[in-house]
């Protein structure tokens, strides 16, 4: 075989936030290293498709609390969310890598634990825990790295003007149950699975690049914040109506005890690993999309020229702030 080759292209532009102004930065101190940053995930061209990794950091106190989730759930939600990101380039999944953090007073059994649920997160897709690493800390942290191949990856700079915005599943339900245990209150069960047991679309993004998607991403930063990133990405302006938003049955408690519309409840939490994805104006094949992957696909909006995302709720534009790591 023949020695692979990064994805020829540029850097795709990246939405606001103080992150994203860092990752800006670590391009620039990369110099002509920086391979393609910016997208779902890096991708290396090979003479069979393409290979597609990525990497996500889970650490305790920031993503998780052991007192809110148990430890396999830990593992489990670490690897679910680096998996998503191979969703959103249509990728099939082939391997894992996982270096975990561990303080020296934690017991061995929670660290087997957590690899448990790596291990069954990664046989969810029937891809394999190939290595990793282990080292002490002060805190858990659960480090994974995913690789899939892809023939035709979907990436988040082709949207169109006129392509259509559909969203994958429902939203906020992650959300739902991070604003109760904040509150002192145990979620509902359903709004505690989406948190805890995620569920990267890895079929939900194969069937959408082989029926049209232009472009895709996945929402683990919330659609206020994702939608921003897609929009930059290819050069477009994005209108998404959020009373269109398709809502997990969790959402509307939680809402009204903070005081904010269902719709921007769930559009400004993070972590729900849907798909957001541009397809044709003639895309007619959501029902077809239902059935083969068993989750709803919804149009929340469509893309024209300009620049930037408007939210529309109840006929009035709304500002919108998605999750930041550094807010």
């Amino acid at each position: 075989m023949t020695p692979a080759r990064r994805l020829p292209g540029s850097h795709l532009a990246l939405g606001p936030g103080p992150e994203f102004d860092r990752i800006r930065n670590i391009i620039g101190v990369l110099g002509p290293q920086a391979g393609g940053l910016g997208d779902d995930c890096g991708l290396v061209e090979q003479k069979d498709g393409f290979l597609a990794l990525s990497t996500d950091v889970s650490v305790e106190g920031v993503h998780f609390r052991f007192d809110w989730i148990t430890s396999k759930e830990a593992g489990w939600r670490a690897t679910a969310a680096a998996l998503s990101d191979l969703a959103a380039e249509a990728a099939d999944p082939i391997g894992v890598l996982c270096a975990l953090t561990m303080p020296d007073s934690s017991p061995e059994s929670r660290l087997l634990e957590i690899m448990a649920g790596v291990r069954d997160a990664a046989a969810a897709v029937e891809a394999q825990v190939l290595g990793g690493d282990l080292s002490s800390g002060p805190v858990w942290s659960v480090a994974v790295t995913v690789f899939g191949r892809a023939l035709q990856p979907i990436t988040r700079r082709g949207a169109e003007v006129g392509n259509g915005l559909w969203v994958t599943g429902r939203l906020g339900g992650a959300r739902a149950a991070l604003h109760a245990w904040l509150h002192g209150r145990q979620p509902a069960a359903g709004a505690r699975s989406r948190f805890a047991h995620p569920q990267p679309r890895i079929a939900a993004g194969r069937w959408l690049a082989q029926h049209g998607a232009t472009a895709m991403i996945d929402l683990s930063d919330g659609l206020a914040g994702d939608a921003r990133h897609l929009a930059a990405a290819s050069g477009l302006a994005v209108k998404i109506n959020l009373d269109s938003l398709p809502l997990a049955e969790q959402v509307r408690s939680e809402a009204l005890a903070l005081g904010v519309s269902e719709a921007q409840f769930a559009a400004e939490g993070g972590e729900d690993y849907e798909l957001l994805v541009s397809l044709p104006e003639s895309f007619a094949a959501a029902d077809a999309f239902a059935r083969d992957c068993g989750i709803p696909l919804t149009r929340i909006g469509e893309a024209a020229r300009g620049n930037g995302v408007e939210f529309v709720l109840a006929g009035r534009s709304i500002d919108l702030h998605g999750f930041s790591h550094f807010g």
